[in-house]
């Protein structure tokens, strides 16, 4: 789509930062499967960790590179995406509380309304990135 050429660097570094965050994402998807993966030897975060803490893993993996998109965000004059991210970030925390209090029972719900905000950061981050150009 753009002739082979790298994207710039922002957009590399943003896409860089969602993919740390997915990683978080990742992880909801392993609640679902804690019993099968002890049975299995599998040794996925909420296994190895235990849900608890596994949780708490995702969670900082999600949050934390999304602080540093909207410090990128404000560096590059775009406040509008920053707020707005912030904004988005704000939801996912209320959820994420939520979720804390009982991952197992909870994840499921995390990943079907905190999963879609994180999401929707990435694409007010693509819309910004791209008015910057």
């Amino acid at each position: 789509m753009i002739g082979g050429a790298l994207p710039p660097g922002d957009v590399l570094m943003l896409a860089g930062l969602y993919s740390i965050g997915a990683h978080g994402i990742m992880t909801l998807n392993d609640f679902k499967a804690i019993g099968g993966d002890r049975e299995m030897g599998i040794r996925s975060l909420p296994v190895s960790l235990g849900a608890d803490r596994a949780a708490q893993v995702a969670c900082a993996i999600m949050i934390a590179p999304q602080v540093v998109v909207v410090g990128l965000l404000l560096s590059w004059g775009a406040i509008v995406a920053a707020v707005l991210v912030v904004a988005l970030m704000i939801g996912q925390l209320a959820l994420m509380r939520l979720f804390l209090r009982a991952p197992v029972e909870k994840a499921l719900q995390y990943s079907g309304f905190g999963v879609p905000l994180f999401v929707l950061g990435m694409m007010v981050c693509a819309v910004a990135v791209r008015g910057l150009a």
